[in-house]
């Protein structure tokens, strides 16, 4: 069987304790999308970690963990993170690299960072990870397949040719050194070099395991909001964040995929720029932000303060709808214990009308967002193991949201910890 596990959201949402606990029961978790521009934060007995590159399976013995076709593939930093696991005491783990997985290069950093610092003010908040670069290059058909590292001859011409095509830019668009050619390929046989232990046909690895029934757990980054199709464009990232990209991102049959646990977040937070209708801002924010997720609202690749603010039952609705969510698992419930009251935006005002629908950019940036207040619980649930022993006001709370998605919340999370889940 095939589990997906996605954001609903702007990202930030929780996955990575969700991953992790539900790779418990997996044979293999698949990283589908994406690069290590964004993290995934997990608590277990190991100690803390921020995962960017690595599937939040690696913690478990019994787990194969994959980065799929569809990922960013940073190589020195796969191995970095691998090594940094082992030196922490965890045990080396089962890792396969698609032969089809596309490499990300220093150049791809160089050119995010030039292109943000060329755009100034009208920056896309990039985390300078190469991620739009990449894709780009990816699309453009200029970037370089894993399978390509053992091509011989045609990978340094290749290499000769892309640099030829950088250099217009670097040059005269953005004044910068330019490439060496020779250098550029002699990075890339390093790469291949690091990468070539964990190549694998995954697309054939994993037709093997549909067959032996394996359990299967795809790991989506970031959120819908973040997706170029179905997001909050052109502030979005480079992949798609949808599960149903996670059959092309792996390379499996979409209709293996069965069960879409969506990940939503109690309150709203978003790292970079973009239309955030329900966000808050000054001491309401910042007091939101200190007592957010298990060490604060900061990013946990850039540690960037993220913006906060009330559940957007319009942003979830519609980031649950485009995710074709089957069940929810709503987070980080326990930090709003401090509230006496707990606003929700339940629709966007745009030009004197109330919607309830998710809006497209140009009308986004217009919506001002339609409150509905709710009595707060007043005590710490964290501890709490079962549903009805959540304070009255906890769940109504709960199950206003649940109302408002139209989707079963079948996980409540109510603490950073791996087993602080209530499940419904």
């Amino acid at each position: 069987m095939v589990r997906a596990i996605v954001g609903a959201n702007w990202g930030d949402e929780g996955k990575g304790k969700i991953t992790d606990m539900l790779g418990e029961k997996s044979d293999i978790v698949i990283r589908f999308q994406g690069g290590s521009n964004a993290g995934h934060t997990i608590i277990n007995d190991y100690g803390r970690f921020a995962l960017h590159l690595l599937p939040s399976g690696v913690f478990y013995n019994h787990t194969t963990n994959i980065i799929g076709n569809g990922v960013a593939l940073n190589i020195p930093y796969l191995v970095k993170e691998i090594n940094d696991l082992v030196e922490k005491g965890v045990p080396a783990p089962h890792i396969l690299v698609s032969d089809r997985a596309q490499v990300l290069m220093p150049y791809h950093i160089d050119f995010d960072a030039y292109e943000e610092e060329r755009l100034g003010g009208k920056s896309f908040g990039s985390t300078k990870s190469g991620i739009a670069p990449f894709y780009s290059d990816k699309y453009a058909k200029i970037g370089f397949q894993v399978s390509e590292l053992f091509g011989g001859e045609e990978l340094k011409e290749k290499a000769y040719r892309v640099c030829e095509m950088k250099n217009v830019l670097l040059e005269h668009l953005y004044h910068k050194p330019l490439l060496d050619p020779e250098k550029v390929y002699q990075t890339l046989l390093e790469y291949r070099d690091m990468v070539k232990p964990y190549v694998c046909d995954v697309s054939l690895y994993l037709n093997q395991a549909l067959k032996e029934n394996k359990t299967i757990l795809l790991e989506g980054q970031l959120g819908s909001l973040k997706d170029p199709d179905h997001g909050i464009y052109p502030m979005v990232t480079s992949s798609s964040t949808l599960a149903a990209y996670g059959a092309i991102g792996a390379g499996i049959p979409p209709y293996e995929i069965k069960d879409i646990v969506t990940v939503v977040k109690a309150y709203s937070s978003a790292v970079g720029g973009g239309d955030f209708v329900s966000e808050i801002f000054g001491d309401e924010a910042d007091e939101l932000r200190r007592r957010g997720g298990d060490k604060g609202e900061f990013g946990a690749t850039t540690g960037r303060p993220r913006r906060v603010g009330w559940f957007d039952a319009v942003a979830s609705r519609y980031g649950c709808r485009v995710q074709g969510a089957t069940e929810v698992a709503l987070t980080v419930l326990d930090v709003l214990g401090y509230l006496d009251e707990i606003p929700m935006c339940v629709g966007y005002e745009i030009d004197g009308k109330v919607t309830k629908d998710f809006p497209t950019t140009t009308e986004l940036n217009k919506a001002k967002p339609v409150w509905k207040v709710m009595p707060g619980w007043k005590c710490d649930i964290r501890g709490i193991k079962e549903y009805d022993k959540l304070p009255k006001e906890c769940r109504d709370y709960i199950e206003a949201i649940e109302a408002e998605l139209g989707v079963p919340i079948t996980m409540v999370s109510n603490g950073p910890s791996r087993h602080e889940i209530i499940k419904r």
